[in-house]
């Protein structure tokens, strides 16, 4: 019996993503007396190669993405109670330290087409215990920036930016994690640059950056090496290796990143005429470093499911992925409350009323019901990209009603 050869008929091109750069600087590690970072030459160089990309005055290299956003938030100094407004949208790892600093996620709707934070639903949420933005650069696309720069000096909010997906991302020709009052990245295993897990977190206004370093280190001086803490802190800190890894990783930057933006535009640019299929919008101006290419269909124009349009694609030999994460309001810890114990003491203190069950993003909701992703990365080729446009071409137009 014969079988139609898939239109994509090579395997999925996976990169090298370490090599001699890597294995340089962790001989020289290795060479050390001590794998400690304060002051150690591998997380000196590391700062200055991040500094060469994203100029922040204060930085701490820590052990995740999500320890990077708690230690922005804790340097912030909120009460219990405080609210945070974040994206419908995002990972865990982004609420994660709000929820531990007794915080109050705020979540709203997203755009329909970014996939990021809604200026307008984010105004909408503000209230009198309103006291940051987290602004989520999803797969790498920049949030709208101006509007959200304008709301939080509006309302006197401070701006996080979450660029854990978002690495060589631009807004209006810029970096984005500089633009917000602080910003954070990761060093992931899944992300464009990766020491298998670690994190970064800058900023350039002294009042958060004179104790940046403390949130991550046990909040011990390392300066007068006295250790008498008097505020509570967490150890967040990367060790020499994985600086070292993260400093080569930061030479490879624009190489890592180049190849996604030119196969993300051109598939964008490939699916413009396919029925039923939205791409992302990127604002003109903009750069999408594209973590992965993700896009919605139109079950109103399409006679098929999210499940069966995605098989259809994976029977063409397209890596297609339909299973990804819901909004984070409708994880089972927020539906039952259940932060610590059983329990959430913010609600059962008065601080706030807060109930995730009562919490409806629309959008978001019609988002996680109807996109489909393609992963994305730097050792694709034109002709790889291409053969995948056709892929989904054909099974949009086989699925048009």
């Amino acid at each position: 019996m014969s079988q139609t050869t898939p239109i994509v008929d090579e395997p999925f091109p996976l990169p090298q993503r370490w090599g001699d750069e890597e294995i340089a600087l962790l001989s020289q590690a290795m060479r050390q007396r001590s794998l400690f970072y304060w002051q150690g030459p591998q997380t000196e160089a590391l700062y200055a190669a991040f500094r060469a990309l994203y100029p922040l005055k204060y930085l701490f290299p820590c052990s995740s993405g999500t320890s990077s956003v708690h230690i922005a938030v804790m340097a912030l100094r909120l009460k219990p109670g405080d609210e945070v407004i974040v994206p419908a949208m995002t990972d865990m790892g982004s609420v994660l330290g709000l929820l531990h600093q007794l915080l109050v996620p705020v979540f709203v709707d997203v755009e329909p087409r970014t996939y990021n934070l809604d200026p307008a639903a984010a105004r909408a949420a503000i209230t009198p215990k309103t006291r940051a933005i987290l602004a989520v650069h999803l797969c790498g696309n920049p949030c709208d920036l101006d509007a959200l720069l304008a709301l939080a000096r509006e309302h006197n909010l401070t701006l996080i930016e979450d660029c854990a997906q978002a690495w060589g991302a631009k807004y209006q020709g810029k970096h984005v994690g500089l633009f917000g009052d602080i910003g954070c990245w990761s060093f992931n295993d899944f992300k464009h640059l990766s020491c298998g897990d670690g994190g970064m977190v800058g900023t350039n206004r002294d009042d958060l950056g004179r104790d940046l370093t403390k949130w991550g280190d046990k909040c011990y001086n390392r300066i007068t090496n006295v250790r008498n803490p008097d505020e509570l802190a967490y150890n967040y800190r990367m060790s020499e290796p994985l600086s070292a890894i993260c400093t080569a990783q930061l030479g490879k930057h624009d190489a890592i990143v180049a190849p996604r933006v030119r196969f993300g535009t051109l598939l964008t640019k490939l699916l413009a005429d396919a029925p039923g299929v939205l791409t992302p919008i990127v604002r003109p101006g903009d750069t999408h470093s594209y973590y992965n290419f993700i896009f919605r269909l139109d079950l109103a124009v399409l006679k098929t499911t999210r499940r069966e349009f995605a098989a259809a694609l994976r029977a063409e030999g397209v890596n297609a992925r339909d299973e990804l994460p819901a909004p984070v309001y409708t994880y089972e810890l927020f539906q039952r409350h259940n932060f610590f114990g059983g329990r959430w003491p913010v609600r059962d203190l008065g601080l706030t009323a807060m109930d995730y069950t009562t919490v409806h993003c629309p959008v978001a909701e019609s988002y996680h019901s109807d996109n489909i992703m393609l992963p994305i990365n730097e050792a694709m080729t034109e002709g790889y990209v291409r053969k995948v446009a056709a892929a989904v071409n054909t099974v949009a137009r086989r699925f048009a009603a």
